[in-house]
């Protein structure tokens, strides 16, 4: 089994062919391929979805294998002032392009974390360039991207990928880097990547190195505690055990060494799951303690104290509903 590269690099689609999902957006790609022409691009969604490698699978297609000739990316998290506006991209998007594609492309990925000022410049450069330079945009939150630049731009959204197609992008990896994989460790990928392929593939090379990829070593790579024992916590809790449930979570927290907010998020797929019978009342008075405990720990609130608070109001709600368990 070959370690010696990330396998979601390793396994990155190199065309629009190859890309999983999304296939109304790589209609649409396949479409500017043909045509040898394009507006500047806003790709907007969740993170592992496809846009980083949309981007790049379009300009392969585009120019062949020589594309870095004529292709710029760069990361506005880490380059996001005006600087690099005013310097890097318009050195690069002012020279003019001899290829049988009549303009270079520059990548600005995770765009949403880039100054205002910055945006502003790049809307003046996206103007200026537009016979030589096009633009692509990748973004994970569209209300952080200027209007400006909104208007001028063609918006593609990516949304989190169908399962049907995470689990069988995992099991041909299993195949072909020869990695045990049991079904149901492939599912528990999914369920705690929720949609975002570069996760569930970097998690999946993780528990491979463990030997057998099933749910107990998934749970292990990822530091987080099996759900059963989450949904104890719950139980004992509900059925009004307060001293008990607060034991196994101090046990939840020495064990696994989880933050409270880890602890908050197991609490909330359990309440979202269909293992616990409870009342649906109770059930929506329990996800409303649940943000408020979150948004506490974020603050910077005690994580013991307010797990432990919440464990409390578990308590006493679980006791004033009948058929609770």
């Amino acid at each position: 089994m070959s370690e010696e590269v990330l396998w979601a690099e390793k396994y990155r689609p190199r065309s629009l062919d190859e890309i999983v999902n999304q296939k109304d957006i790589v209609e649409r790609l396949k479409r500017f391929v043909k045509e040898k022409n394009m507006p500047h691009l806003l790709f907007a969604g969740p993170p592992g979805t496809g846009k980083t490698t949309a981007a790049l699978a379009l300009v392969h297609d585009l120019y062949g294998d020589e594309f870095r000739q004529y292709f710029l990316e760069l990361n506005a998290s880490d380059e996001r002032g005006i600087d690099v506006i005013r310097n890097k991209v318009k050195d690069f998007a002012r020279t003019l392009v001899k290829s049988s594609v009549p303009f270079k492309v520059i990548l600005l990925d995770e765009a949403d974390n880039m100054t205002t000022d910055a945006q502003q410049a790049l809307r003046r450069t996206m103007e200026l360039y537009t016979e030589s330079t096009r633009f692509i945009l990748a973004c994970n939150y569209l209300s952080k991207i200027i209007d400006p630049i909104q208007s001028r731009t063609a918006l593609f959204r990516y949304y989190p990928l169908k399962k049907e197609d995470v689990v069988s992008r995992l099991e041909y990896i299993c195949k072909q880097e020869k990695a045990e994989c049991e079904e149901k460790g492939i599912e528990t990928i999914y369920d705690v990547t929720s949609g975002d392929m570069r996760k569930a593939i970097n998690v999946l090379q993780a528990a491979s190195s463990y030997g057998k990829v099933d749910s107990e070593t998934v749970f292990k790579v990822l530091g987080l505690a099996q759900p059963r024992e989450v949904r104890e916590m719950v139980r004992l809790a509900l059925a009004g055990k307060f001293v008990d449930s607060r034991e196994k979570l101090r046990s939840l927290l020495v064990t696994y060494g989880l933050s409270g907010e880890d602890v908050v998020k197991q609490i909330h797929r359990e309440m979202l799951s269909n293992e616990l019978q409870i009342p649906e009342e109770l059930r929506v008075l329990i996800m409303d303690y649940l943000g408020e405990t979150e948004y506490r720990i974020i603050e910077g609130a005690d994580d013991e104290i307010q797990v432990s608070a919440l464990l409390a109001r578990m308590a006493v709600f679980g006791n004033k509903y009948i058929g609770v368990k």
